[in-house]
């Protein structure tokens, strides 16, 4: 795939985030630039980075930037330096503080806690509002340009 960027094309007067970013990611994982790449002059170990997980409870926030973006030039930097490179991110399976996310908002809805429902029932409640809510973070770490890693989050 070509790059997406015409450079033959006068600079705009201003910086326009959806228009400079929306085609990147897109060209980044169709070049297979976040694959890791066997250099077989190398004998070293791969080197690996695993993201931690962000909670599925709401949103990124500027921590995950600051750590994505300093995670993010340690990879390039090691690719550069012509190590096979793995930038592997993930997403919470619903901890602790999904749970509480959970509680308080069945108590809001229904007036019911998770005693009234039941372990099951509650676990069932959880699992949905991770399904509803991981997308949400797979979004944003793409935004700032995580890598899927391969086959996708884990």
């Amino acid at each position: 795939m070509a790059c997406p960027k015409a450079f033959n094309e006068p600079m705009a007067a201003g910086y326009d985030p959806k228009e400079v970013e929306s085609t990147w990611y897109d060209w980044w994982e169709q070049s297979d630039f976040f694959k890791p790449k066997k250099n077989e002059t190398d004998d070293r170990k791969p080197f690996t980075i695993v993201l931690p997980p962000p909670n599925v409870t709401g949103y990124l926030h500027l921590g995950h930037a600051l750590t994505g973006a300093v995670q993010d030039t340690i990879c390039r930097f090691q690719r550069m330096d012509g190590r096979e490179v793995l930038y592997l991110p993930g997403t919470d399976h619903a901890g602790i503080a999904t749970q509480v996310v959970v509680e308080k908002r069945l108590q809001k809805e229904t007036g019911k806690s998770r005693y009234d429902l039941g372990r099951e029932e509650f676990l069932k409640k959880v699992w949905e509002f991770k399904g509803d809510h991981e997308h949400v973070i797979h979004r944003q770490l793409r935004m700032i340009g995580s890598p899927p890693g391969p086959g996708g989050a884990r």
